[in-house]
């Protein structure tokens, strides 16, 4: 063993150094043998005594879940900062399409809407062209769907009136929620496609069970049983008449208001009816609403 008392009393600097070397280095070496001998028998105790071992074992493992759990949700909450920064596809998800897609008569519609009301060309480029889509598929005048659209909300996709008829078509959707369910739930009626798509499905059926188009506008408005609808029927006819006449390429102002037709015309005239008295443009009173049918 080596031991202080082993120095000679005069040594030179170089052997005090040595020396003091070498009891470092007998220390360092008896202390890592007593860590090791101390790891070695608590090892071996814990291995003795069940229950310390899995003790031991669920701390151990909570520990290294806990730090999974962490850096996985690290990793997520990264990723969603990236997703949400990343707005490469925001694009797809945009409801609007070029003049080009259209084809002429869908283009010149297009355009007349977009000054008549004031909205963005490019996303009524694309409501006209899928008001063309549904029309092919219910059988109904697409003039007819763009008319009912501009008389209900005057094309804003997030209107809603005092009764809850919401978006484009102003549908009621607490009415016809099962509508919805294959566009994944209500809220998608605020996406105008989708609104636009449910209230064609909403118009046929009222015109359906109405027998006619203006008895099917009076019903999709829920005056079916008043003994008026507040002109509401008229002006959508005498609107898509204009429609009519844009889309055969005869020049329409946009500054004229449309007025609603006499209520004893169910025919759409070839004629602008005569517009007097109508000083606030589009805005007729007509009942609450839309679309009452169960």
């Amino acid at each position: 063993m080596f031991s202080f008392a082993s120095f000679p009393k005069r040594r030179s600097f170089t052997e005090l150094l040595h020396s003091w070397g070498r009891w470092c280095l007998w220390a360092s070496h008896h202390s890592l043998a007593f860590l090791g001998v101390s790891v070695l028998a608590m090892a071996l105790f814990v291995a003795g005594h069940a229950e310390i071992r899995e003790t031991f074992e669920t701390k151990v493992l909570d520990w290294l879940q806990a730090r999974y759990d962490g850096r996985a949700q690290a990793a997520a909450d990264e990723g969603g900062r990236a997703a949400s920064l990343d707005a490469s596809d925001a694009v797809s998800r945009v409801t609007a399409a070029h003049a080009s897609e259209l084809t002429r008569q869908q283009a010149s519609v297009a355009r007349w809407i977009s000054r008549r009301y004031r909205v963005a060309p490019e996303p009524i480029s694309r409501l006209v062209k899928e008001a063309w889509l549904a029309g092919a598929r219910s059988g109904l005048d697409p003039t007819l769907i763009l008319a009912i659209m501009a008389v209900e909300s005057g094309f804003n996709p997030f209107a809603q009136s005092s009764m809850g008829a919401q978006g484009l078509m102003q549908v009621m959707t607490r009415v016809h929620n099962d509508k919805f369910e294959r566009f994944g739930g209500i809220l998608a009626t605020f996406d105008p496609v989708t609104n636009l798509t449910v209230g064609v499905q909403v118009l046929q059926e009222c015109i359906r069970r109405a027998g006619n188009i203006k008895a099917g506008l009076r019903s999709y408005v829920g005056a079916a049983n008043h003994a008026g609808d507040g002109g509401y029927a008229g002006k959508v006819l005498a609107l898509q008449a204009r429609l009519q006449n844009v889309a055969a390429g005869v020049t329409v102002p946009t500054t004229v208001p449309v007025l609603a037709m006499p209520e004893k015309s169910i025919e759409v005239p070839t004629e602008e009816p005569a517009e007097v008295g109508d000083t606030n443009g589009e805005d007729i009173e007509q009942p609450e609403h839309v679309a009452l049918l169960s």
